[in-house]
């Protein structure tokens, strides 16, 4: 999604060669958890937001702390509660009482990286405090339209356990993320590193920032710009209406979805240094960019199926372009 000018294109080995250092600034956070990094990485050069569902205490807000350090880009956390309304989100005018009038404060969104932990605790109507934002690359407040800073990009997160005092996020605050990604327990020896790696001060002290805004949405800039073969475009759409025929899903992918698939697919087209998208590179985001977006039936819940699952199963009945 892009809000403003597109910005002039960089070398793409220069823009690759940031990006691995971004990579190595969150491996060293956040250990042995390579896929999710990389997936992460995709939405951020694709210009999508981000998912992190899974349980507390396994760095989601550090991976998030740590990609904000690294773009030196300014960094907010949104702690979400039940009680929290629009404007704990968005701001609103404050009275100047001496000079007799109203002028915006601006709320915690008007940053580049977002984190909206445990989002699913707030209402809906908080939660569709971020829906402009995330499509739009605005907010509007009080019937005035402000612009956020470009690029940017939401984290946001949800435990999967815990239901008590949560309101599940609509289909249409789904729709908004790019990918949904699980960042998982680590490896024996990764835990054991890093307790040993955290011994004496936190890794997030030894980040250095490796890309700057500018750079940024230049090579965001260059992402869109890589080749799509027609073919693989119509293999695109023909998954995501391939969603919307399956029996066992009473509501399929979205054109969104469509364009989000599309654009991830370039992502992990440039992370694996390469000029262009190849069919694998839209079957292994599919499963990432569509699962959330699918809404199943209850025969197919209640016999255990999963959505990704569901998702792996569709895209074995589309035929691959060759």
């Amino acid at each position: 999604m892009t809000f403003s000018p597109a910005p002039d294109l960089v070398d793409p080995a220069a823009a690759r060669q940031a990006i691995s250092q971004l990579a190595a600034n969150l491996g060293q956070v956040i250990l042995g958890r390579d896929e999710a990094i990389e997936k992460l990485l995709v939405a951020l050069v694709a210009g999508g937001n981000v998912l992190l569902e899974d349980v507390p205490g396994i760095g989601k807000t550090t991976l998030a702390k740590a990609l904000a350090t690294s773009l030196q880009a300014q960094f907010n956390r949104i702690q979400f509660t039940p009680d929290m309304l629009p404007a704990d989100i968005l701001g609103g005018s404050i009275y100047n009482p001496k000079t007799g009038e109203f002028s915006f404060r601006p709320g915690p969104i008007f940053c580049q990286v977002l984190l909206a932990d445990e989002i699913n605790r707030a209402s809906p109507r908080t939660q569709s405090a971020l829906l402009e934002a995330m499509t739009e690359g605005q907010a509007t407040v009080e019937g005035v339209r402000h612009v956020l800073p470009h690029p940017f990009l939401v984290i946001a997160t949800q435990n999967p356990i815990e239901f008590h005092g949560t309101y599940p996020l609509p289909e249409a605050q789904l729709d908004r993320f790019m990918v949904r990604l699980e960042i998982g327990y680590p490896a024996e020896e990764k835990e054991l590193a890093m307790l040993y790696a955290q011994q004496h001060r936190h890794p997030l002290d030894a980040i250095r920032p490796v890309l700057d805004s500018a750079g940024w949405a230049a090579t965001q800039a260059t992402v869109r710009a890589l080749g799509v073969e027609p073919s693989v475009g119509r293999y695109v759409i023909a998954i995501v209406r391939a969603t919307r025929q399956d029996s066992r899903l009473l509501l399929g992918a979205s054109p969104r979805a469509a364009n989000m698939l599309f654009h991830a697919a370039q992502g992990l087209a440039f992370l694996r240094n390469r000029g262009f998208v190849l069919p694998d590179d839209v079957r292994e985001m599919a499963p990432l960019v569509l699962a959330h977006r699918v809404v199943i039936d209850t025969k197919a819940q209640y016999s255990g199926l999963e959505k990704s699952q569901l998702v792996r199963e569709i895209l074995d009945t589309v035929p691959v372009p060759v």
